[in-house]
């Protein structure tokens, strides 16, 4: 598929891009900032972000993928072996949790990405965020008819794709709310649409919150992200891949999740940001996570 730019120019979208933000932070609530689950005494993640692939075709200005030099394609994908190890880990401490295909590729690129679906799916909802160019009537009906629980697709190119998409979902007849349309088309000045961060001192572009490393960060209290090759990193900031924590194909991932480098950076989160790469980070990170970062607090008050 021939690698598409990003086009911006539409000055009179119909959709307010902070409300588009607002629906979705107001949407994700209750997914990731829901009562922990405990596996010995020790919270379990809501929200696991896998990058089943490193490839995009589109280079978008305000995401890494941009630089060559930064995020270049490699297309290498993750294995069914990788995700089945990944399941039997996360049924062993009967992780009720939620996934997301994201992470540093287009996920529909990936020729196995619903029968990934379909293996985590039966642990909790997998959410798959898609810029929607390999995206059929034939392939939307397969989505909905896998275990996948939820559509994001993100716009753009202009307004006509909302038309193109709704008609789209008409015509398969699936539910509306099984897709959400997310406007990605605003001026570079401004934000895009999304909210910008600078994927931990890797892009500056647009409008954007200055560093301050005394913040606190909830991130690695309630969720990781998990690359291609199975290694687990700390967050989807960190575009560079700066610290593993661990690998899935090495070791469990509950052994992971409680491991000594992890605790170190969820301590230091507490009250601050002063780890690398962590200390180059201007995301607000407190946007989800609030139980979690409690429980944690507890923690490391004993």
């Amino acid at each position: 598929m021939e690698k598409k730019p990003t086009y911006l120019g539409h000055n009179n979208p119909p959709l307010d891009p902070k409300e588009t933000i607002q629906k979705n932070i107001i949407r994700k609530k209750p997914i990731l900032d829901r009562d922990p689950q405990f596996f010995k005494g020790i919270p379990l993640p809501s929200w696991i972000e896998l990058s089943l692939i490193d490839s995009c075709n589109r280079s978008c200005s305000f995401c890494p993928k941009s630089d060559e030099n930064i995020a270049p394609n490699t297309h290498q994908k993750m294995t069914n072996i990788l995700i089945t190890k990944l399941y039997e880990d996360l049924k062993e401490i009967d992780f009720q949790g939620a996934f997301c295909f994201c992470g540093y590729g287009e996920p529909m690129l990936h020729k196995q990405y619903l029968e990934f679906a379909n293996i985590l799916g039966q642990l909790g909802g997998v959410e798959i965020i898609t810029n929607g160019d390999p995206l059929n009537e034939k392939k939307l009906k397969e989505i909905y008819e896998s275990r996948t629980s939820r559509l994001l697709i993100s716009l753009y190119d202009g307004e006509y794709q909302i038309k193109k998409f709704k008609n789209m979902i008409e015509k398969t007849l699936i539910p509306k709310d099984f897709v959400i349309l997310r406007d990605r088309w605003y001026s570079d000045k401004e934000d895009f649409g999304v909210k910008l961060t600078n994927r931990v001192g890797t892009v500056q572009i647009g409008k954007q919150e200055k560093i301050n490393i005394n913040n606190p960060c909830y991130y690695t209290s309630y969720q990781v992200l998990i690359d291609w090759n199975g290694d687990v990193f700390l967050c989807p900031q960190d575009w560079q891949r700066r610290v593993s924590m661990g690998n899935i194909m090495q070791s469990k991932f509950f052994d992971i999740w409680n491991s000594s480098i992890m605790n170190m950076y969820r301590k230091t989160h507490q009250n601050s940001r002063n780890l690398n790469p962590c200390n180059n980070c201007n995301a607000n990170g407190t946007v989800y996570g609030t139980k979690h970062f409690k429980e944690w607090k507890k923690i490391f008050s004993n």
